[in-house]
């Protein structure tokens, strides 16, 4: 059985946790070591994750699979006029391949469905094979970008939408 539970302040340390396991794992043949590292560190932070969860905008999710931890999904409503943003979605690697990122973009479908956004847009590496996932779910490529994240480093992504 798959569930969503809404994320405290005091799940922050499994937050990370399951970050440096998803993230070592997806992005390992994709960006150098030093880069998921430095990503890590400043998206991962104590602090920036509590101050997300400060705004009320903003909402995190753990992924249960059978009662067992298997991701966690991040996103932002009303990010730009009617839309949301779906800023983090990571699964374990030994929970891939069993729907349940399918299960979390519909669970985002949802949410989104229940405000006044007709939108949500997320980034996805150009390398990373998740994008296939979200063109299963109906997202579609709008452009291009790539950003400088500092520290020397960039993220070149393709930006996705899906309308309502």
């Amino acid at each position: 059985m798959v569930e969503f539970i809404k994320a405290a302040e005091k799940d922050i340390p499994l937050f990370q946790q399951l970050a440096e396991k998803s993230w070592n794992a997806a992005y390992r043949n994709i960006l150098p070591q030093d880069q998921i590292d430095y990503m890590l560190k400043e998206m991962y932070s104590h602090q920036e994750i509590s101050d997300q969860l400060k705004n009320p905008n903003y909402h995190y999710y753990f992924i249960l699979n059978n009662g067992s931890a298997a991701g966690f999904i991040g996103f932002e409503f009303h990010y730009e006029k009617d839309t949301a943003k779906l800023h983090r979605i990571y699964l374990l690697e030994e929970f891939k391949g069993k729907g349940l990122g399918k299960k979390a973009i519909n669970f985002l479908k949802e949410k989104v469905a229940e405000t006044s956004d007709r939108r949500i847009i997320l980034n996805v590496n150009k390398d990373n094979p998740a994008k296939k996932i979200y063109e299963s779910q109906g997202f579609s490529v709008f452009a291009e970008g790539i950003f400088d994240i500092g520290n020397g480093y960039v993220m070149d992504d393709y930006l996705m939408e899906y309308r309502f």
